[in-house]
């Protein structure tokens, strides 16, 4: 497959919409567990957003894979990869999150009646801490590779 559009490398291209998808889905996901008004006005948008960077991400590693048989390996060029690679079990998790926080949202009512309140408490607490584990897990992966690539990209032009 040629990972290209129009001449340019379909990883830079990808590479941007990862960026900035990832950071505002985990922003999401944080935000529906912790926040219940964010919760009903996010509603289904964020399970939909997760899926969304769960799609891209390995469409995102494969573009940079042809592109780096393009242009060949360097150790930046290494560490940047082996950090992308990481990228996708956390965006796993943030989909998953996601999507349990808006069954939650959406049927827990229905379900927790139910439920004791201390087990209601416990999703709760449980769904709160998964989101803030996977969205600042995500975030962090995100920096951390998009470092490495800057740095492979242009450490011999600038600095």
């Amino acid at each position: 497959m040629d990972y290209t559009v129009a001449g340019l490398p379909l990883h830079i291209l990808l590479n941007h919409a990862v960026v900035v998808l990832v950071p505002l889905t985990a922003g999401a996901v944080a935000l529906h567990a912790l926040w219940p008004v964010a919760a009903r006005r996010l509603g289904i948008v964020t399970p939909l957003a997760a899926l969304v960077v769960l799609v891209l991400t390995p469409i995102t590693v494969q573009a940079g894979e042809a592109l780096e048989r393009a242009v060949g390996v360097t150790p930046a060029i290494q560490r940047h990869h082996d950090l992308g690679e990481m990228l996708l079990p956390w965006v796993i998790g943030l989909f998953v999150v996601a999507v349990a926080e808006w069954l939650w949202s959406h049927y827990g009512p229905g379900w927790g009646e139910r439920m004791r309140p201390r087990t209601r408490t416990a999703i709760r607490a449980a769904l709160a801490v998964a989101a803030v584990v996977v969205a600042a897990g995500s975030v962090v992966m995100i920096v951390l590779i998009g470092d490495a690539g800057a740095r492979a990209v242009w450490s011999g032009v600038v600095g």
